[in-house]
């Protein structure tokens, strides 16, 4: 996998912690396919834009989206953080 800019590369591995070892590595192509597909966002599409499209294991692939065992719950709990950081303001403490 291309190295990716420090900024994108710490808000994928913050999603590290929903999946399993193996499960993981299609995550991450997912995800920076995700990041870099214009448009419409479809596996096949994050695939191609990859350089992924003639993958012979799209089933494995695929089955990270409609398969994979991991919590909706802590999935939100992580964005939430991730949103939080992004845009809450910066401001001092004044006491």
């Amino acid at each position: 996998m291309l190295p990716l800019p420090i900024r994108f590369a710490g808000l994928i591995l913050a999603l590290s912690p929903l999946f399993i070892h193996r499960s993981w590595r299609y995550a991450q192509l997912l995800l920076v396919g995700a990041i870099l597909t214009p448009g419409r966002r479809t596996v096949t599409s994050v695939l191609r834009i990859i350089g992924r499209a003639e993958e012979r294991r799209f089933a494995n692939v695929h089955r990270i989206l409609n398969r994979a065992a991991w919590c909706p719950r802590s999935g939100s709990r992580i964005l939430l953080g991730l949103l939080v950081d992004a845009f809450a303001q910066r401001v001092p403490v004044v006491l």
